[in-house]
């Protein structure tokens, strides 16, 4: 959504613009990739975007596991959700950066950490692409019809409350990013109807069960605070846990939490009777 309102507020000050999104069958807070172009003239390439002359970045945390700056030429520019300053920011090589604390806009505006709305106030600001004003014009064009005008509208003040709060500098290039593995077999090694089996390959596990090998805790904004005098042991929590990041445990020890899996979805805090869990950013 964001991809598409910077592109419709592109479309505002007279320029031609596309965008799409690219991702799998994750639901929200996976990793995702979404890709603009703006021009002055008819767009007719229709691939994704390899070398692009800006980045943005939605949640800092992907930084940690994915080479977010690849293809990006040495005069282009990120935009990160980060508190840090840009040159505490690690990228893996030098460019123009720019930060906003997206996520406590958002929860300040919004009340919710989704950040995409924000983080286009500070595109523009950073950037001088487009102006605040297409932006929150394309904001009420895209989200509007999604998710109603008094939404949009909300997602629209994010959008200036981030546009006067980033810092631009340049980042480090210290991290090193291993090269990453794709599992692309040929038409021979693929199963029968393209059943996918459990199999392991160089890339890693692949077909049923391969999900353990996603940490989804990277996508977390809020953790579960745990009072383990508070609890009954009721295992509410264990119950409903849509991830099942909570583990029973040998008594007199009560459930214990996989910071690598929890998701952060609070579900935990709303059905447990006991008030023995509270979200914490």
């Amino acid at each position: 959504m964001a991809a598409q309102a910077l592109a419709d507020a592109a479309f505002v000050e007279g320029n031609y613009a596309v965008a799409f999104p690219w991702f799998g069958a994750e639901r929200r807070g996976a990793p995702v990739l979404a890709f603009t172009r703006v021009d002055e003239n008819k767009i007719n390439i229709k691939t994704r975007v390899y070398n692009p002359d800006y980045i943005v970045v939605l949640d800092e945390k992907l930084m940690d596991f994915v080479n977010v700056a690849e293809g990006l030429s040495p005069d282009g520019m990120a935009i990160l959700n980060s508190p840090l300053d840009p040159e505490e920011v690690d990228l893996g090589k030098s460019v123009k950066t720019a930060t906003v604390d997206a996520t406590t806009v958002a929860l300040e505006v919004l009340g919710v950490p989704i950040t995409n709305s924000a983080i286009l106030g500070a595109f523009a600001s950073a950037t001088g692409l487009v102006s605040i004003d297409s932006v929150k014009q394309g904001i009420l064009d895209i989200f509007g019809p999604r998710i109603g005008d008094k939404l949009a509208e909300k997602n629209a003040r994010a959008a200036a409350a981030a546009h006067g709060n980033i810092k631009i500098g340049k980042c480090k290039a210290e991290r090193k990013y291993p090269e990453a593995k794709k599992w692309l077999p040929t038409y021979q090694e693929m199963p029968l109807s393209l059943a996918t089996k459990p199999m392991k390959t160089d890339s890693g596990l692949v077909g049923p069960g391969s999900s353990v090998d996603n940490k989804t805790g990277s996508w977390r904004t809020f953790t579960p605070k745990y009072d383990e005098e508070a609890c009954t042991n009721c295992l509410m929590c264990w119950f409903y846990c849509p991830d099942s990041a909570i583990k029973r445990l040998e008594p007199p020890k009560k459930v214990g939490f996989d910071m690598d899996y929890c998701k952060g979805c609070g579900i935990c805090e709303e059905v447990c009777p006991a008030d023995a869990i509270e979200m914490v950013r």
